[in-house]
């Protein structure tokens, strides 16, 4: 039996067309050397790509996405030929890299089974707005490493001197020749002996004596007092929930640990 030109046309289409559909055919993107490629590892980079907002799924994404597989398997399988599998360096980067994904795997589970509640984020956010306060503060400072040369500036102050001239003398390099000039912050954003030195001040009073702290002895002054503005709860609520799931995860390591037996 012999096949007429249109027939053997037809044949050789629906022989490509059973391979092209073919359970094992339709796996993989691509076979190197005998190493199939599985189409899933692209699906996975193109979900990956989409999420991220970095493209589109297309045909261009899906090419340039199979080229880079098969390099990077021809690759791979030269690194195997040479040894590079079994360089002691290497095998230990291959575990490291795979603790890392098996660890993630875990987190991404737990936080998935554990998520932080809208009611924790306001939580959160309650207690940071009071723990900032209603108002902020400009102030300066000007920090010497003894007391007494504290109490000379504050005396020198009082008769007349010039806080930004006598700022140039502090240990605070970054103020001193900016009249030591601290900008606007919150009490909270100081550490507290620092703040209750000027919470109480005047607008443009200087503390009466100096303010002890870790890092010497400062003598302040307040420049001016006005209403916080806090971000809204709607605009820090995606840091907020992220600072809480990580927070989740560290108490969550933490308590594996102490049920582990390390010797």
């Amino acid at each position: 039996m012999t096949f007429k030109p249109a027939r053997l046309l037809l044949a050789l289409i629906a022989i490509a067309a059973s391979f092209a559909y073919s359970p094992s055919f339709a796996q993989n993107l691509a076979v190197v050397n005998g190493k199939a490629i599985p189409s899933s590892r692209a699906d996975a980079i193109v979900k990956q790509v989409v999420a991220q907002g970095q493209g589109t799924d297309s045909p261009q994404l899906r090419e340039a996405i199979k080229k880079d597989l098969i390099s990077r398997e021809v690759m791979m399988q030269e690194a195997i030929k040479q040894g590079y599998d079994k360089n002691p360096e290497v095998k230990a980067a291959l575990e490291n890299a795979r603790q890392t994904i098996v660890i993630n795997a875990l987190a991404r589970d737990y936080i998935t089974k554990h998520p932080v509640t809208d009611a924790e984020v306001k939580a959160e956010y309650d207690r940071f707005a009071k723990q900032t306060g209603d108002k902020e503060y400009h102030v300066r400072h000007i920090l010497f490493a003894t007391e007494d040369e504290a109490k000379a500036a504050i005396a020198k102050l009082k008769g007349g001197a010039k806080f930004e001239d006598l700022a140039k003398q502090s240990k605070d390099t970054g103020t001193a020749n900016n009249g030591g000039d601290l900008d606007w912050a919150s009490p909270s954003s100081f550490p507290p002996e620092f703040a209750a030195g000027f919470t109480n001040l005047q607008k443009g009073a200087i503390t009466d004596t100096p303010v002890k702290t870790q890092v010497g002895y400062h003598v302040i002054k307040l420049d001016d007092v006005r209403p916080a503005k806090l971000p809204s709860l709607d605009e820090v609520k995606p840091q907020i929930s992220e600072a809480l799931t990580q927070q989740k995860l560290a108490a969550y390591q933490e308590e594996m640990v102490k049920k582990a037996k390390v010797q």
